[in-house]
């Protein structure tokens, strides 16, 4: 199967999600309890994975599938802890502090 399509049957089954766990947990008006449950879930998730396929060789159609696939129509949060701790693991300190402060700054700014 083509890695475009595993990223979209992925992403399928990430967004669907997501809209199902904001839809429980979101009340109209309150504190934004959905958003941050996906986001911390997703990171949770994305940990995890990485976890098992650095520990137990996840196959790279997995890896896809459930990574740029399902976490990424889940949250695209969970990319960006992923990146912001690799940098950070490797040395590349402010590499890693840009990359926060630059998603927040120009996410917020957008």
């Amino acid at each position: 199967m083509s890695r475009i399509l595993l990223v979209a049957l992925g992403g399928a089954l990430g967004a669907t999600g997501r809209f199902a766990l904001s839809g429980l947990l979101q009340r109209p008006g309150g504190f934004p309890y959905g958003t941050l449950a996906v986001n911390a879930l997703g990171c949770l998730a994305a940990g995890a994975l990485l976890g098992l396929a650095e520990s137990r060789g996840l196959g790279d159609d997995a890896q896809v599938f459930l990574l740029p696939g399902v976490l990424g129509g889940f949250t695209t949060f969970s990319a960006f802890g992923v990146e912001t701790v690799a940098l950070w693991q490797s040395g590349a300190t402010g590499l890693a502090a840009a990359n926060a402060a630059g998603n927040l700054v120009l996410g917020l700014g957008a």
